[in-house]
């Protein structure tokens, strides 16, 4: 059992959870964990736009998924590699697989033209560009004459 802790009414349905779904030959992953890893992100705010920075090395731009609904952005993706290896006999002796996926969503305040949102993935990195619409960016100051 993993040593996590809990509140004083749910400590036996968690117990028994933990009994099922940790990996018992030896390793510590959490088998609810395999496959889904939560990439980290960075939000920058400047005087005319925001940007997302998520950090997904690895992957290819089509590997990714963003949706906008209801001023809700969403970012997903799903992977999966399979490689064979095997003798030179051709008997089948070890195939590997993997999958990975992830899903992050954000809601965007209503300053963000979400018309003009567009993203580009480089160096491991996919960045979302969220410009402001005109009325929410910082105005100059000005002098108002009194009439």
């Amino acid at each position: 059992m993993s040593l996590i802790k809990r509140n004083e009414t749910g400590w036996l349905p968690s117990v028994i959870d933990d009994m099922f779904k940790n990996d018992w030959l030896g390793g510590t992953t959490n088998v609810n964990s395999i496959g889904t890893s939560i990439p980290a992100v960075n939000i920058r705010e400047t005087e005319d736009s925001f940007s997302v920075e998520v950090a997904a090395p690895g992957k290819v731009k089509e590997d990714f998924n963003i949706e906008l609904d209801n001023d809700v952005l969403t970012i997903s993706s799903e992977a999966k590699k399979e490689v064979e290896k095997s003798e030179e006999q051709g008997r089948f002796t070890r195939r590997e697989f993997s999958y990975s996926n992830f899903r992050r969503a954000f809601s965007l305040p209503d300053s963000v033209d979400s018309s003009k949102i567009s993203a580009t993935y480089k160096n491991g990195v996919l960045e979302i560009a969220l410009p402001k619409k005109e009325e929410a960016k910082v105005q100059a100051k000005r002098l108002i004459d009194i009439s």
